[in-house]
């Protein structure tokens, strides 16, 4: 633990040793500044998005992002507080200081970089593949040539299994009616993002389906601290941070405690990060 605790350290320091005199003088640092002298920090995280982040048997905000923001607060020194977010509100939170920072399943996009500081490398992705029905046995996305499957309208992945694999993708208004179809046997599979196939999983209401085939078409996920700061000692030290959680294997181990089915990023991460020296 302290190896990995001097770790951690010293990412953060060469992270933050990388802001420019230039930047530099730009930076006010005032959520880090109110954080430290606070002594806490707010991070937004999803409170309905098992395993990444829900609500135990009490009421309190668990998972693997949960998690991260105890990591987080950890290596600062303060106090944690979490605070739940949805996909609608978590940008608007963090711009209006409802929270500190959010690591809450947000997909890593230009517009957004535009909205929030998202501070690199990213920590996570998600991509597409299929929920369907452990008694089928699919293999691979080939398995899908010329079979029913069931899609949301206006999904991207629909384009995807159609083009790429020759799919007969039926789209539904909604996740919730092509879920339903596929309870109903009206398709072999249904085409979605995997974590939130993963989270259905998870759920404990599809323990006859199974997510069975590689994820494709990886779409990187990122943290992100106020904008202003994201060049600044904020972003630097959350930079830091997942440089740390890439090397040391954390986000790998997280996913095993949490029961996320491992990806291959987190797998080439660890690697493209790891200590060139063997012990």
């Amino acid at each position: 633990m302290l190896k990995k605790l001097l770790m951690l350290t010293a990412a953060i320091g060469m992270a933050a040793a990388t802001v420019l005199p230039a930047e530099a003088a730009q930076c006010t640092n005032d959520v880090w500044k109110k954080v430290m002298e606070r002594g806490k920090i707010v991070i937004g995280v999803k409170a309905d998005y098992k395993p990444w982040g829900f609500r135990n048997e009490s009421g309190g905000i668990v998972g693997m992002e949960a998690d991260m923001a105890q990591d987080v607060a950890d290596a600062m020194g303060v106090e944690l507080e979490l605070v739940a977010v949805q996909s609608s509100n978590r940008m608007q939170f963090l711009e209006q200081g409802k929270i500190d920072m959010m690591i809450a399943t947000m997909s890593d996009r230009p517009d957004r970089r535009k909205i929030v500081g998202i501070p690199l490398p990213n920590y996570y992705t998600s991509g597409t593949n299929i929920m369907a029905p452990k008694a089928i046995g699919l293999k691979n996305w080939e398995d899908l040539r010329g079979k029913p499957v069931c899609g949301k309208q206006g999904a991207f992945y629909n384009k995807i299994v159609t083009e790429r694999y020759g799919a007969n993708v039926i789209a539904f208004t909604g996740n919730a009616e092509a879920k339903q179809a596929l309870r109903d046997k009206k398709c072999i599979a249904w085409v979605y993002d995997d974590s939130s196939i993963m989270s259905d999983l998870s759920s404990g209401n599809y323990n006859d389906y199974e997510m069975p085939l590689a994820s494709e078409d990886d779409n990187p996920w990122g943290l992100a601290v106020p904008l202003a700061e994201k060049d600044c000692v904020y972003g630097q030290f959350m930079s830091g941070m997942t440089v740390n959680w890439h090397h040391s294997g954390r986000l790998i181990e997280l996913e095993k405690k949490w029961g996320i089915q491992a990806t291959k990023y987190l797998a080439d991460q660890h690697k493209r990060f790891e200590d060139w020296i063997k012990e």
